[in-house]
């Protein structure tokens, strides 16, 4: 297929970019400056010159594709209403076509899930920074009674190639000689590898019927205190993580603090079983001492 994908160049984006190509499927990125156009055109992928911020710009070229995967997030005050804006114009150009639009959604939209382990029908009751997202998954999943093979990807939080949430205390530990968890760091991270993550991509573009939803989790939890440890351990760097005061937390980070001390457990068998996903990638504990992020 030729697929049209946001965030082409970005942490996510880039593996399910290279995961598409690997798969036989023709890449169209979207590129917001030269540096990500000629990374694109060097893996011998389309670009086209865009914002995320302004679906004008590449709704055109997009709405030519067989299917575009939305990836992007502009991580600001401004995310929900550009991801609205996106969403609805894509939905715009592709009603009656039966063309894929694969949405980028996330596990914080179940709030915290305690020892319950969160699947697809799980009940929503989203973390303020995500409050938005039902209002837009509704949306698209209504779409697909219009002719557009709609697919919602709820992804866990990602970690693999050095990157994701937890790279932060791979950097303080490098760069401060520790690391601090908000709360009691008691609380889990449901986690998917990145890698896998793509993987997952490409199976709900080529099999997953018009209006699925999908957790994208993989693993077991595990608790924020020992993700934190483990990157001290990877870095060489002795000693325990501290805890910092979720209230001295959103002084700096605002509604990200409360997302990041939610307690969850998420199941991703609905992937395996509808997709045959499979995930085998090293634990993010793993990943930290001895892998990507070392």
């Amino acid at each position: 297929m030729n697929v049209f994908l946001t965030s082409a160049t970005g942490y996510i984006g880039g593996a399910v970019a290279e995961a598409l190509q690997a798969a036989g499927h023709q890449v169209i990125g979207l590129a917001r400056s030269d540096e990500s156009q000629a990374k694109l055109e060097a893996k011998g992928m389309r670009a086209h010159r865009g914002s995320i911020t302004d679906p004008n710009s590449f709704m055109q070229v997009a709405s030519e594709a067989d299917a575009i995967i939305h990836t992007a997030s502009t991580n600001g005050p401004d995310t929900p209403q550009s991801d609205r804006m996106t969403v609805e114009a894509v939905l715009a150009a592709f009603a009656g076509t039966n063309k894929t639009f694969i949405y980028t959604s996330g596990t914080w939209i179940y709030g915290n899930t305690g020892d319950a382990i969160a699947t697809e029908a799980s009940p929503l009751a989203p973390t303020p920074i995500v409050a938005f997202r039902p209002a837009i998954e509704q949306h698209i999943l209504a779409a697909a009674q219009q002719g557009i093979r709609t697919i919602i990807l709820r992804n866990a939080l990602v970690y693999g190639r050095g990157g994701g949430v937890v790279s932060s205390f791979v950097k303080s530990a490098k760069e401060k000689g520790g690391v601090q968890f908000i709360g009691t760091g008691e609380n889990r991270w449901q986690m998917v590898n990145v890698n896998d993550l793509a993987d997952l991509y490409v199976l709900a573009l080529e099999k997953a019927p018009a209006g699925t939803v999908l957790n994208a989790a993989s693993g077991e939890a595990v608790k924020v205190r020992d993700a934190a440890a483990a990157a001290m351990r990877g870095a060489g760097v002795a000693g325990e993580p501290q805890s910092w005061p979720l209230e001295a937390a959103r002084q700096v980070m605002g509604p990200l603090a409360d997302a990041l001390v939610l307690d969850q457990q998420i199941s991703g068998a609905r992937a395996k079983e509808l997709l045959g996903w499979n995930p085998q990638l090293p634990s993010v504990l793993e990943d930290l001492e001895r892998g990507s992020y070392v």
